[in-house]
């Protein structure tokens, strides 16, 4: 009876109580912010807006973000899987430290890791000035954009993967080895699917992060108009010039853009779920 009595007892406050009290912190932190971005930006015109949205600079920083954040993600989708497994499935000197290093862009300033990245990345850098002779400039070039994007977004990958080898059974891998499958057969048959809603959601969160960064990308950019300007830098420069409405525009737009393809990897991510539970 004691056991059943303590079934019921809530540590918490009641629903109504926990409910409201989340709903108005979700509103105060996320709700009422975002919703000013729709009020600022339907105070100007629709001749306005859409000046601002086809504005080639505008159209080209938002290439510039949108394809570095891209490329970025992947990079570490791939990479981050690598570090994840090391982590996970091997002992090594050294492990613990490894292990921690990778959360040190959490912790990091972005801006101190943009000054790092773009004096070592410049063409008088340690790593810039190997590939200079060869006329492959790696800071102040999209390029750089990516480096300092594949920096920040890392930890979220690893960090999303690693739990899941961890609980991964590898009696199943035993299993199919002992019936003839080779390792890359191994892998992608009986591990990537485990793996593959992780995975999603790594690249996710490092797209999502990548997208709204500005402090470690400003300075390795370069910053130059239709090249290596960034969509959060050019959202800078016009509240600097006391363009609100401007401004605003691009950020509602850059958060569209967002919602819309966070969206696509939900349900791609929701696919591959149902496609393990199924199998």
């Amino acid at each position: 009876m004691r056991h059943e009595k303590a079934k019921h007892i809530k540590v918490l406050p009641g629903f109504g109580i926990t409910l409201g009290f989340s709903i108005f912190y979700l509103s105060i932190i996320v709700l009422i912010p975002l919703a000013s971005l729709f009020v600022e930006t339907a105070s100007a015109s629709w001749a306005k807006i859409w000046a601002t949205i086809a504005d080639p600079r505008v159209v080209a920083s938002l290439r510039v973000t949108f394809l570095s954040s891209f490329y970025a993600a992947v990079i570490n989708v791939i990479f981050g899987l690598l570090l994840a497994w090391v982590l996970v499935r091997y002992k090594f000197p050294g492990k613990k430290l490894i292990d921690g290093i990778i959360d040190l862009p959490f912790a990091l300033p972005t801006a101190v890791a943009g000054i790092a990245l773009t004096a070592i990345y410049s063409e008088n850098g340690l790593i810039g000035s190997l590939f200079a002779p060869f006329g492959i400039k790696m800071a102040y070039s999209q390029f750089g954009i990516t480096i300092a994007l594949i920096f920040i977004g890392l930890p979220f990958v690893v960090r999303t993967v690693q739990p899941v080898l961890q609980e991964l059974d590898q009696e199943i891998e035993e299993a199919a080895v002992t019936l003839g499958a080779y390792r890359w057969r191994t892998f992608r048959a009986v591990i990537l699917p485990e793996l593959t809603p992780a995975l999603w959601t790594g690249f996710a969160l490092a797209f999502a992060r990548a997208i709204g960064e500005y402090g470690s990308v400003v300075f390795i950019a370069g910053n130059m108009p239709f090249k290596t300007e960034i969509a959060p830098l050019l959202i800078m420069t016009k509240l600097e010039q006391f363009d609100y409405a401007g401004a605003t525009t691009i950020a509602l737009l850059m958060l569209c853009i967002s919602f819309v393809m966070l969206l696509v990897i939900n349900f791609l991510q929701w696919r591959s779920q149902r496609r393990v539970i199924a199998s």
